[in-house]
């Protein structure tokens, strides 16, 4: 018994030594990163490059997550609520996206909207080009983070009791009054922090940026284009300049969970 206890000691202190070093793995380049490029982000902050691409990676991220959000959360409530054929395959194709490389998946948007092809064709002749423009970024961001929002807006939907919706409906709503008025608000915190990850999601976006919209310049591209052309000191300005703001959406999600959690006891 005594052997045993001992293993069993040994083999706790082992499984936490590999899980703390893994977390150190995850932190210590992110400080490092901070620490390191903290002393110029005050002037990468005016630089009008930065300042640009900032702007254009907050307008496109926001515009690819209202996109998500208005497509996305009846394809969330139909998967969470609604059996049907083929729900499997939609769901299939709803995932896919986050198993593709992110260039792979630029190059896949590419052969869609591209102006060698009917549909991108079709696009120029009604004066919307997508390749090389802010529509290229946005459908990118949108490609790469849309499945993430389906994702934690049908879990949202899931936790929300269906008897609440049944007894909406025999007290004479529609199907749409009901999702409206009763299912829609009790999901809301959950749609938020879908709408929050789906965000923070397409701001970090590179891969599938880049291949479809190399300008005008995100910040992440623009960190990228300053480290080929001046080496890692020119980057890790930028760099730190969007690990700051990747903090914020984390302290919403937070946030978010606590106002969750406090319900909950409340």
């Amino acid at each position: 018994m005594r052997a045993a206890g001992h293993r069993s000691t040994v083999a706790h202190a082992i499984a936490w030594l590999l899980g703390a070093l893994l977390l150190l793995f995850l932190a210590v380049p992110i400080i490092l990163l901070v620490a390191f490029g903290a002393a110029g982000v005050g002037d990468a902050i005016h630089d009008p490059d930065t300042i640009a691409a900032l702007e254009t990676t907050f307008f496109t991220a926001t515009s690819a997550t209202l996109i998500a959000a208005l497509c996305g959360t009846p394809i969330a409530y139909a998967l969470s609520r609604v059996s049907f054929r083929g729900r499997s395959v939609i769901a299939a194709i709803v995932d896919l996206p986050l198993l593709i490389p992110h260039p792979v998946a630029g190059i896949a948007i590419l052969l869609l909207v591209s102006r060698d092809t009917a549909f991108g064709s079709a696009l120029l002749d009604m004066g919307l080009r997508v390749v090389g423009t802010p529509a290229g970024i946005v459908a990118a961001m949108l490609f790469v983070s849309a499945p993430l929002y389906i994702s934690a807006a049908r879990e949202a939907f899931a936790r929300v009791d269906k008897q609440f919706e049944f007894v909406a409906r025999t007290l004479g709503d529609t199907p749409w009054t009901a999702f409206r008025r009763v299912t829609l608000p009790l999901a809301r915190r959950g749609l938020a922090s879908a709408a929050i990850v789906t965000w923070a999601r397409a701001v970090s976006e590179f891969g599938a940026v880049v291949v479809l919209a190399y300008n005008p310049k995100v910040v992440s591209v623009l960190s990228y284009d300053r480290f080929t052309t001046g080496g890692l000191a020119q980057a890790l300005p930028i760099a730190a300049t969007l690990v700051l703001v990747s903090i914020v959406p984390l302290i919403a999600l937070r946030a978010l969970r606590y106002d969750r959690s406090n319900e909950a006891v409340s």
